[in-house]
């Protein structure tokens, strides 16, 4: 890692902060912004706070980009292309489309700048720790000028090629994890209506094949019936929607829009994406 390299941090929400904090841990010259100044508050005694993004990326080398939706990475973009971005690197970490990537990634080449998608996979608490899979598409000289900025904040980096890969990537694994959540749900679900509490139910899945980091992750709150947000069931619902943009027409991909997009109309959007499990014991009237 390069001491002489400056490097910014756009977003600082859920994943962002804990993210960026890993960063300025290790001692990287970091500069940071977020569109609520508050949020980056505790960044003020080792880090420099940017009030306006242009002002960021005037002083920095590598831009990393932490942001909710296409909208958001837009109008982010948007700014930063009115300045200069020849020589600079950008990364965006945002789960978005194919089709906003793609066009962020040639308007930047075009203007002299470079562009990697690095999505991840892993929510607030792998954030914390620093143990994120990147999902990395790009060019492989842009690559290992990110890698030793992408230890930092992850265990691993899958580097899947070209510009876009790692956003198809992204995709997909979300894709998955809207079936696992919502088939995790149902099962409780079945289990309690034949006499099974969540507890021990969770406890066979944990420690058995079908257990994984994810069922694991969500069994507290399963148990506790208590849903604060970590990974909001609003952005499950806006990844459902990224897959069937980019082509998912599958057995379950109706299913899955339609109980995201249902639960989300019955208010569950903001809570966690467990919350599923509320919404559907209401639906189906389990007893």
């Amino acid at each position: 890692m390069d001491n002489a390299v400056k490097v910014g941090f756009i977003g600082l929400g859920n994943m962002g902060h804990p993210m960026a904090k890993n960063l300025e841990k290790a001692g990287v010259d970091l500069y940071v912004y977020n569109r609520t100044l508050e949020k980056a508050k505790d960044f003020e005694e080792h880090s420099t706070v940017c009030e306006d993004i242009s002002d960021l990326v005037k002083q920095t080398d590598i831009i990393f980009t932490m942001l909710t939706n296409d909208d958001a990475v837009h109008a982010v973009y948007e700014n930063i292309l009115r300045g200069t971005v020849e020589g600079k690197l950008f990364v965006d970490m945002s789960t978005i489309s194919e089709e906003a990537s793609t066009a962020i990634a040639s308007t930047l080449l075009a203007k002299g700048g470079s562009f990697i998608d690095a999505p991840v996979a892993g929510s607030t608490l792998p954030a914390k720790e620093g143990t994120l899979i990147f999902m990395i598409g790009g060019t492989q000289e842009d690559k290992e000028r990110i890698n030793p900025y992408l230890s930092l904040m992850g265990k691993e980096v899958k580097d899947l090629g070209f510009n876009g890969a790692g956003i198809a990537a992204k995709l997909c694994i979300n894709y998955y994890l809207s079936i696992l959540y919502q088939g995790m749900a149902e099962t409780v679900l079945l289990a309690e209506k034949l006499g099974i509490s969540r507890t021990d139910m969770m406890d066979i899945i944990n420690q058995s094949a079908s257990g994984s980091g994810a069922t694991k992750v969500k069994t507290k709150s399963i148990i506790e019936d208590s849903f604060p947000a970590a990974f909001s069931l609003d952005l499950m619902l806006k990844d459902v929607k990224l897959a069937i943009a980019a082509g998912a027409d599958l057995p379950f991909t109706k299913v899955l829009k339609d109980t995201y997009q249902s639960a989300h109309d019955e208010g569950y959007g903001e809570q966690d994406v467990m919350s599923v499990l509320t919404y559907l014991k209401k639906k189906v009237n389990v007893n």
